[in-house]
């Protein structure tokens, strides 16, 4: 390709971004699933998993024997290639044995967030169909309610009042595998995952990542974190990322294990946990969202007075682009830790681009460079016109880590992903002259609280239910400790004296806590153009 600008990685003749990134290598057998391209990679490396709070760990001899014996156990209960199996837990040192196991029968994981309700749960049940679910005796009440038949594996040793026939997962890593498994043929094209996000616009959908997708997420990885300074095999990484989401479970679940680093598994976010693991433990890197590495500058005095993080060497850090003075802060502040930074979509198992060096995290206020392999485009959102450096438009995005499609819905799948596999990301951004990304605005419409992805049209279905309202609008309200958090414009029925603090809890009963409403207006109406509520027009109403 003669004619690709070596700086921007710009090819006029097709105006499409290059990669300046070395092409990963990606496997040429077609028959291979992402558990045994995982197990078969040589490293150094000797504990796979640590639990912070406990200090129990899963040597890598542990980690591979246990898998094959719950695969062996899953065989004999008859899952099969293609059946889909729930997994509804808290980051633990199991999770990734479930994953594990399940992916390298060709069966197909599907997670959900545990601060997730029974109904929304019910949904994603009723949508992907699971023939079992691993949870936990805490959560099992969700599932019990969300759906009474599923068969149960428990993933801890707790009683429970039994609904039905419960396994164990700790005897089933236990058991000696039969010898009676036939060995079902998984290609690289098989659905691996299917992982649930609200995509560019609406309601939560079912995400299909092949094994070829994971494979490509493991190798980005593994070049990214296991070649810059020779430590192959020495890194310790802390898990803060919940597993149940594509970057957790692709990269911390099972990626990482490929070149032989040790996880220490958090298992749920607690600041004091984390600065006190680091220690602990000796951890090398760490992943962050933003407001976390905001706090860890504002309060570095007494974080560094408290804690022993002298193994630190990289923060990593994705959710949102970091601003000059936090980024400048932070260095100041913690001169031994570089940042790296990360861009990604569920839809593109956690992949997009990054910065991967000091100088590159120096360019404040990037995405970073496009990820190795992945290809982009500036697309102009009105007139479709493909776009070139420093010229804003929608990003899109095409490489070997992008979804099939998804699951059981062709209408989102066509908006979203083209036939030539471009997939859209709902971002405007623009390229620079040298290839950096900025993320200029969204053009879907998500709020992002935390990091969690919320729906604006789930929580305006969700209020149309009440009978006292009938129109609503949500919308992100910025808001600096959280991101944005979802506000609700209501149009109250005539004679009706609906309080903003009714309404906020009649939706706090039924969705997750990041899904809350947290602000009310009452309008007199919404204003509509074709495609839903128009937000930035209100008219107000005392």
């Amino acid at each position: 390709m003669a004619s690709v600008n070596s700086r921007s990685g710009f090819c006029n003749s097709n105006s499409t971004f290059y990669s300046k990134r070395t092409p990963i290598p990606l496997p040429p057998n077609p028959s291979l699933d992402v558990t045994t391209f995982i197990s078969s990679q040589a490293h150094r490396g000797r504990i796979a998993f640590i639990d912070a709070s406990t200090g129990n760990n899963l040597t890598f001899s542990e980690l591979w024997r246990a898998v094959e014996c719950v695969a062996d156990c899953l065989y004999e209960m008859g899952i099969r290639k293609g059946h889909v199996v729930l997994l509804l837990s808290p980051n633990s040192i199991l999770f990734p044995v479930v994953c594990l196991s399940v992916m390298s029968l060709g069966a197909i994981i599907t997670t959900t967030n545990p601060l997730n309700t029974s109904g929304e749960i019910a949904k994603q049940i009723k949508d992907s169909n699971p023939v079992l679910a691993f949870t936990t005796s805490q959560l099992l009440p969700k599932i019990a309610s969300a759906a009474e038949k599923l068969p149960i594996v428990l993933m801890d040793e707790e009683r429970v009042d039994s609904v039905g026939k419960v396994r164990r997962l700790a005897e089933m890593m236990k058991k000696e595998p039969s010898g009676n498994r036939v060995m079902e043929r998984v290609d690289q094209d098989d659905t691996a995952t299917l992982l649930y996000s609200s995509g560019t616009t609406g309601m939560s959908k079912g995400v299909i990542s092949s094994h070829r997708n994971l494979i490509a997420m493991v190798q980005t990885v593994v070049n990214r974190f296991g070649s810059d300074d020779g430590t192959q095999g020495e890194q310790r990484f802390i898990c803060t990322v919940p597993m149940f989401h594509v970057y957790g479970l692709a990269a911390f679940a099972t990626g990482l294990l490929a070149y032989g680093s040790t996880i220490i598994v958090l298992s749920k976010f607690e600041m004091h946990e984390m600065m006190s693991a680091i220690g602990k433990y000796k951890a090398t890197f760490l992943p962050l969202v933003p407001p976390i590495l905001v706090a860890m500058v504002n309060g570095a005095d007494q974080i560094k007075a408290k804690y022993d993080l002298s193994s630190l060497h990289t923060v990593l850090c994705g959710g949102a682009p970091l601003s000059k003075e936090v980024t400048e802060g932070f260095a100041e502040k913690y001169p031994t830790v570089k940042i790296m930074q990360g861009y990604g979509l569920t839809e593109s198992t956690g992949i997009g681009a990054s910065t991967d060096t000091v100088e590159e995290s120096r360019r404040y206020g990037t995405a970073g460079r496009l990820s190795a392999s992945m290809e982009g485009r500036i697309v102009d959102p009105v007139t479709g016109k493909i776009l070139g450096p420093n010229q804003t438009g929608e990003l899109l995005l095409k490489g070997p880590s992008i979804m099939k499609g998804y699951f059981s819905n062709e209408e989102a799948t066509s908006s979203t992903l083209d036939s030539e596999g471009w997939l859209r990301t709902g971002d405007l951004c623009y390229i620079d002259e040298d290839g950096f990304i900025f993320v200029v605005d969204r053009l879907k419409e998500l709020i992002k609280y935390k990091g969690y992805q919320v729906a604006p049209a789930e929580l305006e279905a969700l209020l149309l239910t009440h009978p006292e309202i009938p129109d609503a609008a949500v919308i992100p309200f910025p808001d600096k400790a959280v991101g944005q958090f979802p506000m609700a414009y209501v149009v109250r029925k005539t004679g009706s004296s609906l309080s903003e603090k009714s309404i906020m809890e009649f939706v706090a009963k039924q969705v997750a806590p990041y899904k809350r409403i947290r602000k009310v207006a009452f309008v007199t109406s919404i204003p509509k153009n074709p495609s839903g509520p128009q937000t930035n027009e209100f008219t107000s109403q005392s």
